[in-house]
């Protein structure tokens, strides 16, 4: 008699769901107006006016601008918008804050746009472990998504569950 292998998982009817999927695809680079401050403390309005007048703004084409200041410096808020008005034509977004904020910000945009409705009344595990970092607000993100629709929402691998979540019974 032949042994034959069943996949009960592949049978299972699971859904598995990816954040990593939702990272975004463009690459992210940062615009730190530390760069433009006397001494990495004070903003000279003249001198950064004539450093953004003279920067080579094509570097940031198609990319994801993270803008911030990395020092305990006060920066005036029109040199934040000065500096946009440099970026917008070439960067695909710009966003403020540190690259690593700026990537989980996309990365829960990206989740917001989940159509729900593919997954009323199924079964979904959301993944557990990958290759990258998927922040905690990712997890609440889906979760919120997916609560209202879904039949149930275990955590983890489909051969090792954590249930998270089972809807009632109508």
């Amino acid at each position: 008699m032949e042994d034959i292998i069943i996949n009960k998982v592949a049978q299972s009817g699971l859904i598995t769901l990816d954040l990593e999927e939702y990272y975004p695809q463009n690459e992210i680079v940062m615009f730190d107006l530390k760069d433009y401050l006397f001494m990495e403390l004070i903003l000279k309005e003249k001198e950064y006016r004539e450093a953004l007048k003279n920067l080579d703004w094509k570097i940031y084409q198609n990319k994801i601008v993270a803008i911030c200041c990395s020092t305990d410096a006060v920066i005036p808020l029109w040199a934040y918008m000065l500096a946009v008005t440099y970026l917008e034509p070439y960067a695909k977004d710009i966003l403020y804050g540190k690259d690593s904020e700026v990537l989980d910000m996309l990365l829960l945009k990206n989740i917001q746009k989940i159509n729900a409705i593919e997954f009323e009344g199924k079964r979904i595990v959301v993944k557990g472990c990958g290759d990258k970092k998927v922040p905690e607000s990712a997890y609440i993100e889906i979760t919120k998504i997916l609560r209202p629709v879904a039949k149930s929402i275990m955590f983890g691998e489909p051969c090792s569950t954590v249930p998270i979540y089972k809807a009632q019974r109508k």
